[in-house]
């Protein structure tokens, strides 16, 4: 029997290669990325990622039984302390501390992104939550390993720490346990149900090329706010 996620690849896969020839991701592979197109990313990630923390907590609440609480429980400390901590580390190396970085005020496609995750996850069940949040860890780890065979990328003295940590084993077991977790709801679900749960790993896939493309652009808003 085909995994649900088996079934998300094929959809998600020819969008997630385009990941892969954006200017930003390639800039992080061959370590040409303008170091102030990083420093734009670096905080509108890290606000990013402080929502999507509250995704993994809110998963926990939901959680139907304890071993998935456990692992929303897993990843909101792996999220809070392991990914976010490089963010840090790499903010202190522009000069800017923990406070400038949670000040940061969204751009348009961030705000978008985490208000379209939080929305979904808070309207429906568990396994909205988990269909929300499976594209950033799994793409992540997707571009990671990618660009971890680029030769030189993990010794790359500025860059090389991002390629190691999406390609580390310790974000591998983040991106294999919402997998899993993602092929144990979708088991007996209806067409209809899985349908939906698709249109949303697809959404957030778009919403991941357009966090690159903000990246890439110094996106803020349209206009002056």
């Amino acid at each position: 029997m085909v995994k649900f996620t088996e079934r998300l690849w094929q959809r998600v896969q020819p969008i997630w290669e385009s990941y892969l020839e954006h200017p930003f991701v390639k800039g992080i592979g061959d370590g040409t990325l303008e170091k102030e197109k990083f420093k734009h990313w670096l905080k509108q990630d890290y606000i990013y990622l402080i929502d999507y923390a509250r995704l993994f907590a809110i998963g926990a609440t939901k959680a139907t039984d304890l071993d998935m609480m456990t692992t929303f429980g897993n990843l909101v400390s792996g999220t809070l302390n392991t990914e976010m901590d490089l963010h840090r580390q790499y903010a202190a190396q522009f000069g800017i501390s923990e406070q400038e970085l949670e000040a940061t005020q969204p751009a348009s496609t961030t705000l978008a992104y985490t208000s379209y995750m939080l929305n979904l996850a808070q309207r429906g069940g568990v396994e909205n939550v988990i269909a929300a949040v499976l594209t950033c860890t799994w793409s992540y780890h997707y571009i990671g390993e990618a660009l971890s065979h680029i030769e030189g990328a993990t010794a790359h003295p500025f860059y090389g720490e991002w390629v190691k940590m999406y390609s580390s084993p310790e974000f591998t077991v983040f991106k294999d346990d919402v997998m899993a977790m993602m092929d144990r709801v979708a088991e007996g679900m209806s067409d209809e149900a899985l349908d939906a749960l698709e249109e949303i790993v697809v959404n957030t896939s778009y919403y991941e090329y357009m966090f690159w493309d903000m990246a890439e652009n110094l996106e803020t808003w349209p206009i002056e706010r």
